[in-house]
């Protein structure tokens, strides 16, 4: 089986946990690889690939997501969240909403974003969240990321709701702790649920629970990985040798990346336009396969 499957992750769980109880699932030796780390605390969309569709991770990681958190000011933790060991700030009077306003719009656009030092980033070869935890001191450097928007939806001292839409590698614990810096008060997230992945959505998601009576029904076929994509249909010919790793020839327009489809529209691979030629990037299928379609 090749496909995506969304899951609903639950809180309490690492994305690792999530993996390891949906390969249950599946026959032994069924490869699966998760699209996007989701701390502990967060619940929400998981997108998970199955058997061929791990080499389309990336494609799905650097899709744009859409988060639902609970941001608790006048407080700091270690970790940036609830999960971690909670300061609380000496804050005597709640603070007036437009100040609130104000903090949250300076997250807005393409900023630069320092990392909780509790983190999966890799430091030396290790993570951060385990070097932190041994007690050494963690310093992360600031990369640049794009938040799209930030909707405040509610404020009642001392939470704020915020809907947060942005690009790969944002960190919602840094908009929290950012924002209670720049309000001199601290901040940490309280909970976070992850409602959108490009065009996966938490009500698409499988619980984990119990495994769904018809799994195969909730499987996405591969080609929901990249749907920003040109789609092209090759006759077999040109579909075999581009799946034995051979160009073939194209003249049709820029130099781009297209997904190679087949009849019943199933993706087959990725390959990408050069201007003269087509050349295949991500093989999907084995020619075997194809000839006995």
């Amino acid at each position: 089986m090749n496909g995506l499957l969304v899951i609903d992750k639950p809180s309490g769980m690492t994305s690792r946990d999530v993996v390891n109880r949906v390969l249950q699932w599946f026959p032994r030796k069924t490869k699966l690889g998760h699209t996007g780390t989701l701390d502990p605390l967060a619940t929400g969309v998981l997108v998970v690939c199955i058997g061929a569709a791990t080499r389309l991770a990336e494609y799905v990681q650097a899709m744009g997501k859409c988060y639902h958190a609970r941001v608790r000011l006048g407080a700091t933790s270690n970790t940036d969240d609830a999960d971690g060991d909670i300061t609380s700030t000496r804050t005597l009077f709640p603070i007036p909403i437009d100040q609130v306003a104000a903090a949250i719009h300076q997250q807005v656009g393409f900023i630069e974003q320092r990392p909780p030092q509790v983190s999966a980033l890799k430091l030396g070869g290790k993570r951060a969240h385990q070097l932190a935890r041994m007690g050494h001191e963690v310093a992360l450097a600031s990369r640049w990321v794009q938040i799209d928007s930030i909707q405040l939806l509610s404020y009642e001292w001392p939470f704020v709701e915020i809907e947060v839409n942005c690009g790969k590698g944002t960190y919602i614990r840094s908009i929290a702790r950012d924002v209670g810096a720049a309000l001199h008060c601290g901040g940490l997230v309280e909970t976070l649920r992850r409602t959108r992945v490009g065009p996966f959505l938490a009500e698409q998601g499988v619980g984990l629970e119990r495994r769904p009576q018809n799994l195969s029904q909730c499987v996405l076929p591969m080609v929901s990985a990249v749907p920003e994509l040109e789609q092209i249909r090759l006759e077999l010919p040109d579909r075999l040798r581009l799946c034995r790793g051979m160009q073939i020839a194209w003249n049709h327009g820029d130099p781009r990346p297209i997904a190679v489809v087949d009849e019943a529209d199933e993706l087959v691979a990725i390959a990408t336009a050069t201007g003269s030629f087509l050349l295949p990037k991500i093989v999907l299928v084995r020619p075997d396969d194809l000839l006995s379609e």
